[in-house]
């Protein structure tokens, strides 16, 4: 190595930013998915477990047990907030409130019960197929 030259290494704190990132973009575009297809896109779970998975991997968190808890809690985290603002925007739709006054004012056994009304067998299914694919990426 010539004295002049860097040396090698790799960025560590890149990720935290690209997992931020992943994680506002997969929930937007979950939202928007399922507010125009008028349906709750369950399979939309499995395209957010890959791209947090790539993200981190992007990123440079290094593969183990880190990167892969934090692709699943991720993908759950953005199943739970996409729920909650496709239940919110559903109702606020109907009280005259836009999405995001009504997510603020919904608590929580009110988003629990339509979260149940909502989701069926189909998209519990694709939740997990979603854990299974986000744990298979992130390893």
């Amino acid at each position: 190595m010539s004295p002049t030259s860097a040396p090698a290494r790799s960025v560590h704190w890149l990720w935290p930013p690209l997992l931020l990132i992943g994680v506002v973009t997969a929930t937007l575009a979950w939202l928007f998915i399922a507010l125009l297809s008028g349906r709750q896109s369950g399979w939309m779970a499995v395209l957010v477990a890959l791209e947090l998975g790539f993200m981190l991997r992007l990123g440079s968190l290094r593969a183990g047990p880190l990167r892969v808890g934090i692709t699943l809690a991720g993908t759950l985290l953005v199943a739970l907030a996409a729920n909650w603002g496709i239940a919110s925007a559903y109702l606020g739709g109907s009280l005259g409130l836009d999405p995001w006054n009504s997510a603020l004012r919904m608590g929580p056994f009110m988003a629990f019960t339509l979260l149940q009304l909502a989701n069926g067998a189909a998209e519990l299914l694709w939740l997990g197929v979603a854990l299974v694919v986000g744990w298979w990426v992130a390893r």
